[in-house]
């Protein structure tokens, strides 16, 4: 409960709320100290003036100080303050006390002094007790204002409790639907998704959720596809040589070389599919080791092409190469990156029908080269485009091995130039072939 939100957030309207109080209370007690400081004097002021003149009219009607006793109590209980009266010698008349009649009073303070018409010295002395003005100021603050700020007080904070209940479903709705999500989402269900109308940094924080669910979603439906794919790649050819091998068992065919050859070849596909995950793995794991160093990426690209020239021929296809004069050097593996084009070509001559022509070019982009196998061929289907480079992904959903392969090429040659500091990218229309193209850096 302590570390719950709800309750946090009431603690905080709460305190921001007693907080407001005191501060608007403390200062309105400071100007109003100020205020009644002067009002306070002002009054002691005029009660003081006009006790001397009644005084020194009781004198001047008596001739001595005889019986003023009374008066003076009376002024005491009225006024709430300690009022002595000496006479000319300094000897308590008066105390509205009582304690101190006829005593000698020299207090530190001086008094005031009281004089008749007829006399020139003093005919005695007034001591009024000053009063606390700042707790007088306090008392009437606290007795007139303090308790509307009390009342206001226990209003706001009880108006803070319902307006915080009120926002904390509102604002916990969401995060409690992403918590309830996010435990759904550890626990295997990657369909979760949370449906927040907040444009604020809640609905950001569940769009990153579900952005989030969706890539974990694709992620898993990527891997079992690849553990199936994976599966099948295997199974074909360990399923013909264990066909291969129980013939020549039981002696339906006969071990000559046809059948050896046969065998060869499918142990050289299993051998390929294993190199080809172990090298996707080490990429992927950033573990590939490059020997980059300036090389020429016209002679690279005419080498990779000559060397499937007799693979196109077989097919009816014809591969062009459309260079520049002049090509900048390139920092580069130069086995990696024919292996990617390599792979880009074998990709376009598995797509491309006899008649059509396959058309590799290259052209410097400030510190970058690009190249491009474009093709004339059966093009992607715009849905299948977004996936073509992710591992096992067939646009043909037949997975024939002679069209589909087996299924890394594509993924191998995205890690690759990526392990450059390159891009590659994908451009198609069904039935209008297919524009792939990489980047490398120019070498220094």
């Amino acid at each position: 409960m302590i570390h719950s939100l709800r309750f946090r957030l009431v603690v905080s309207f709460t305190l921001v709320i007693l907080v407001v109080i005191g501060s608007v209370f403390f200062f309105i007690n400071r100007a109003t100290q100020d205020e009644i400081r002067q009002f306070v004097e002002y009054v002691a002021e005029m009660r003081a003036e006009r006790m001397e003149i009644v005084l020194s009219g009781y004198y001047l009607q008596r001739g001595d100080w005889e019986g003023i006793q009374p008066f003076v109590e009376q002024w005491g209980n009225l006024y709430g303050q300690r009022i002595i009266l000496t006479d000319a010698n300094g000897s308590v008349v008066a105390d509205s006390e009582g304690n101190v009649l006829g005593e000698s009073y020299a207090p530190d303070s001086p008094g005031r002094p009281l004089s008749s018409p007829w006399q020139i010295d003093a005919i005695g002395t007034l001591y009024i007790e000053s009063s606390d003005v700042g707790l007088i100021a306090l008392q009437i603050l606290f007795n007139e204002i303090g308790r509307f700020f009390i009342w206001g007080g226990l209003i706001g904070v009880a108006i803070a409790l319902v307006i915080t209940f009120l926002l904390s479903r509102r604002v916990l709705a969401p995060v409690k639907a992403l918590t309830s999500a996010a435990r759904q989402l550890g626990r295997g269900d990657f369909s979760q998704r949370v449906q927040v109308k907040d444009k604020g940094e809640v609905g950001e924080m569940a769009n990153t959720f579900n952005f989030m669910a969706s890539d974990l979603e694709q992620a898993e439906q990527l891997q079992r596809n690849m553990v199936a794919d994976i599966a099948h790649e295997l199974r074909t050819p360990l399923s013909n040589l264990r066909g291969y091998l129980e013939a020549v068992r039981d002696g339906v065919i006969k071990p000559d070389a046809d059948t050896i050859r046969s065998l060869d070849e499918e142990a050289a596909l299993l051998s390929r599919l294993v190199d080809d995950l172990q090298e996707l793995s080490l990429a992927e794991a950033g573990e590939l080791k490059l020997v980059c160093q300036a090389e020429n990426i016209g002679e690279l690209i005419k080498q990779t092409v000559g060397g499937l020239q007799a693979q196109a021929a077989t097919k009816g296809l014809s591969v062009s190469v459309d260079l520049p004069d002049r090509l900048p050097a390139v920092n580069i593996d130069s086995h990696r990156i024919s292996q990617v084009l390599r792979n880009l070509l074998e990709n376009a001559l598995a797509h491309t029908a006899e008649g059509d022509a396959i058309t590799v070019t290259a052209a410097q982009q400030g510190n970058w080269v690009e190249v491009s196998v474009v093709d004339t061929g059966e093009g992607i289907p715009a849905e299948d485009l977004p996936n073509i480079f992710e591992r096992f992904y067939r646009v043909d959903k037949s997975r024939a091995r002679a069209t589909g392969g087996s299924g890394l090429g594509l993924t191998i040659a995205k890690r690759l130039v990526e392990a450059h500091g390159g891009t590659i990218q994908a451009q198609s229309e069904g039935g209008k072939g297919s524009r792939f193209s990489f980047t490398v850096p120019v070498a220094d």
